[in-house]
């Protein structure tokens, strides 16, 4: 891999925001409107986000119906050398949202 590709990629996950959705991807997929509420920040704003770590090589998308689903490319990650073992497991946000009704479902 080029070393402007891993700094690019390093430089992406260097944002606190991003690297909290990379911790939240770890668990699962997720749309971009079930991280509005966990981040409290706007769906452009998160949008972007995910656009920065998409252009990385870090996540991808999936169309499911009206929905775009985003998931890791685990490899690459694993490629740049990152470990997503050290992340802290931060699914309990998504799991306190949804006991709260306050979790959107994208179905």
């Amino acid at each position: 891999m080029e070393i402007e590709k891993i700094a690019d990629a390093l430089k992406a996950l260097g944002d606190p925001t991003r690297l909290q959705i990379v911790a939240l991807l770890n668990s699962r997929d997720c749309c971009v409107c079930e991280l509005v509420p966990v981040f409290g920040i706007s769906q452009p704003a998160i949008s972007k986000h995910l656009f920065r770590l998409k252009t990385a090589g870090l996540v991808k998308e999936t169309r499911r119906g009206q929905w775009v689903f985003y998931s890791l490319i685990r490899e690459q990650l694993e490629t740049i050398g990152f470990s997503l073992t050290h992340l802290p497991d931060l699914s309990y946000k998504l799991k306190e949202l949804e006991q709260q009704g306050l979790l959107v479902q994208c179905n």
